[in-house]
């Protein structure tokens, strides 16, 4: 069997979407590598000819023992290769996700061994997303969605979605990013939050505010009036 760039980028993104998302189905996967229908289906086809992915009767996808096995690896490297790129070449955050995408799958063992030796096995890429975390574990740690946060907690953005390079870049511009810490203000009738950060108010809407999570530093109830 030869694994080319495009199963593992399919078996990559199975396994993140569901780590995100839970169930996956051929429009998840269309919508993650941002692909048409067909070609779902035709790679599909060839995954579980392969023997790397399942998909049950009622459309759900899911990897085989296989198949997770290469997500895994070529998550590793992706996560390793931010690494190296922020921490030892000075990359700017939010430009690191795409140049791993492109690097994960030419590196060789021995790269990825000394990548490990020299960053070490854990610690969050530039995102702060651990290796192959869940939005399940995330929650469990006591994380939350920033759109989840009630008007007056302060947080700290912990961790962020890294896959769209243009929320990425409008995150920087505000200077949100992980390890700032921010306050909700208000939640507002038009469907955005109203922040404080860097001593400025700030609007941020739904959508993106549910790509950053948070932990809550405290929490001051309003005077009664």
């Amino acid at each position: 069997m030869k694994l080319t760039v495009s199963k593992e980028d399919y078996l990559k993104a199975i396994a993140e979407a569901e780590s995100e998302e839970g169930t996956v189905i051929a429009a998840t996967i269309a919508r993650w590598l941002r692909v048409t229908p067909p070609a779902v289906a035709l790679a599909l086809q060839r995954l579980r000819r392969d023997k790397l992915a399942k998909v049950d009767r009622k459309g759900r996808i899911s990897l085989t023992s296989a198949g997770k096995q290469v997500s895994d690896r070529l998550r590793l490297r992706h996560h390793l290769i931010e690494r190296m790129l922020h921490e030892m070449l000075g990359v700017e955050w939010y430009k690191v996700h795409d140049e791993a995408e492109r690097l994960e799958h030419s590196i060789s063992a021995d790269v990825e061994r000394r990548l490990i030796e020299k960053l070490g096995a854990t610690g969050p890429c530039p995102h702060g997303n651990q290796i192959n975390t869940s939005a399940a574990e995330r929650r469990r740690s006591g994380l939350e969605q920033l759109w989840e946060v009630a008007s007056g907690h302060t947080v700290r953005v912990k961790s962020m979605h890294e896959r769209d390079r243009g929320l990425l870049e409008y995150f920087n511009g505000l200077g949100i990013k992980p390890g700032v810490r921010l306050r909700v203000l208000s939640r507002n009738y038009d469907g955005t939050l109203t922040l404080r950060l860097r001593g400025r108010a700030t609007q941020l809407g739904e959508a993106a505010a549910r790509k950053i999570w948070v932990s809550r530093i405290s929490w001051r109830p309003k005077a009664a009036s």
